[in-house]
């Protein structure tokens, strides 16, 4: 996968990714506006229903006291008569039921409100909370007045709002309606509108709240509502019934939490699903990437051996080189160690296969790691002194025991050794430490070579991994000794470090346990 098709596919991801995203946003936006406007239309109807109970609870209310003056005067009373007698309700009520109405005609500046019908089909009782007997007594209370006048004119209907108004002004609200019996009527229509939520709630008068509210009530533009109450005869009114939702944010948010929560999930799925595809994608871009730069230094490990053996065998051919026996076995050497050069490097790539596949049988057994060590520099001196390089050893350590695969851990070494070599620029200088450290020994080889950036330490021990150096081939490798290095270290138990500086060498520090 090339640069432009890799970044293409990497953008068209993250759009749709994000398109997702800004879909569900919107979505659960639009759910919550969706929720608020559906729970202002619940709470205007609430509203409105119990302003409706209690304008004909007054109206409930005057009727009664009507019909008690009426009894108690013997004749249906004026406007004035039932303004001067609404502070003596008590008296009222109590005549009533010692004396009875005379028969006779009606006083011309009087009407009766016999036939009123004020039900309107709604509940108005106000002692009792359960919804069905309210309905009923209401619907008892309609059938009864609509039984004695069911054809009431207009005017009758406008004498009966003059009267009712009348009894308003003349009777303060406290009295008329309890908080308490608000509070219910209220309670009742918010959970038969399934609005379950605190609530404060008061009656307002020309702005002003009255003393018919509850301990908490205050305007909150967003969480407050009100409806007019106690219209009078001209549609107008002093009179506000609100209500506040403190916690109507949270209210509207459980409403919808379930299916937001799902989307939310899923989203999060999805963006898991496209970090790990886009992971995914990065890695296979490394791979293919490794895989060219393993295919260009294996091939060119292998082109130089191959014209070396090529070249030799030509020189053998030659009469007067076959005749010449040292010259023969000169050339014959060459190819016996660019052969070995060769297998070496394909033994390499066959010891990390079957790491991978896990058939390396690693056996261990108790050695002085120093002697080991010292098997090491024997592989790498003469390569050292070629150079003109200097090879020292520190060797602190007291103990030495521990448990390894001599052949293998020799190889750990010698590959570490061989790339400080190769990594130097002019004569190599390495210095080998080793110190304890608990129940440890610390091996450390340093180098003043070529020295790796950070971002290069994070990767040298991924297989076929080589620093990118364009199409130099100056230091020969293929990516695979210290994958190897790393393997081995790993199948003893023990850890690998590297300390480096650009320009200043490398520290490569193994941490093996001891046997006690």
């Amino acid at each position: 996968m090339n640069k432009t098709r890799f970044r293409l596919l990497v953008f068209f991801m993250s759009l749709s990714l994000i398109g997702i995203i800004l879909v569900q946003l919107y979505w659960v936006n639009s759910s919550i506006e969706n929720s608020e406007d559906q729970f202002k239309r619940h709470i205007q109807q609430v509203l409105g229903k119990v302003a409706v109970k209690l304008q004909q609870k007054d109206e409930y209310k005057f009727l009664e006291l009507y019909k008690a003056y009426e009894d108690s005067i013997g004749h249906s009373p004026s406007r004035e008569e039932m303004q001067a007698a609404y502070c003596n309700l008590i008296d009222i009520k109590a005549n009533s039921k010692t004396k009875q109405k005379p028969q006779s005609s009606k006083n011309k500046e009087t009407v009766s409100f016999d036939t009123v019908d004020i039900s309107n089909g709604n509940s108005v009782d106000h002692d009792v909370d359960d919804l069905t007997a309210i309905h009923k007594k209401d619907t008892i209370a309609q059938t009864k007045l609509e039984e004695e006048d069911g054809d009431m004119q207009v005017w009758q209907r406008y004498q009966f709002k003059l009267y009712v108004n009348d009894y308003r002004e003349s009777t303060p609200i406290t009295e008329r309606v309890s908080i308490n019996d608000l509070k219910r009527k209220i309670k009742v229509e918010l959970a038969q509108s399934g609005v379950d939520t605190p609530f404060e709630f008061g009656v307002y008068k020309n702005g002003e709240p009255t003393e018919l509210h509850s301990g908490k009530l205050e305007w909150k533009e967003g969480t407050s509502y009100q409806y007019p109450l106690y219209d009078d005869i001209d549609g107008k009114t002093q009179y506000r019934l609100v209500i506040s939702f403190p916690k109507k944010k949270t209210f509207i948010f459980s409403s919808i939490v379930g299916i937001t929560s799902l989307s939310l999930i899923f989203t999060l799925i999805i963006i898991i699903a496209y970090l790990s595809a886009i992971n995914q994608l990065i890695k296979q871009k490394q791979i293919s990437e490794i895989k060219t730069d393993f295919i260009n230094n294996m091939t060119h490990e292998f082109k130089t051996p191959i014209a070396t053996i090529n070249l030799a065998l030509d020189a053998i051919k030659n009469p007067k080189i076959l005749n010449d026996p040292d010259r023969v076995q000169n050339y014959l050497r060459m190819i016996r160690d660019e052969n070995k050069r060769m297998h070496s490097q394909v033994e390499n790539v066959l010891q990390i296969s079957k790491f991978d596949k896990k058939e390396l049988d690693i056996t261990k057994d108790q050695a002085d790691v120093q002697e080991i060590i010292e098997e090491a520099i024997e592989h790498v001196h003469l390569i050292v002194e070629a150079r003109d390089g200097r090879l020292t050893r520190h060797f602190n350590a007291k103990r030495t025991t521990v448990l390894l695969n001599d052949v293998h851990f020799t190889n750990v070494l010698v590959n570490i050794l061989d790339n400080a070599i190769k990594y130097s620029e002019g004569e190599p200088v390495i210095d080998i430490y080793t110190e304890n450290v608990k129940d440890f020994i610390l091996i450390k080889i340093t180098d003043k070579g070529l020295g790796m950036s950070k971002s290069v330490q994070k990767k040298i021990f991924q297989k076929f991994y080589r620093e990118h150096t364009g199409d130099i081939h100056n230091v020969k490798g293929h990516g695979l000794g210290l994958a190897y290095v790393k393997r081995v270290i790993d199948d003893h138990n023990c850890d690998i470090y590297v300390e480096s500086e650009k320009g200043k060498g490398s520290t490569f520090i193994i941490k093996m346990p001891l046997i006690n």
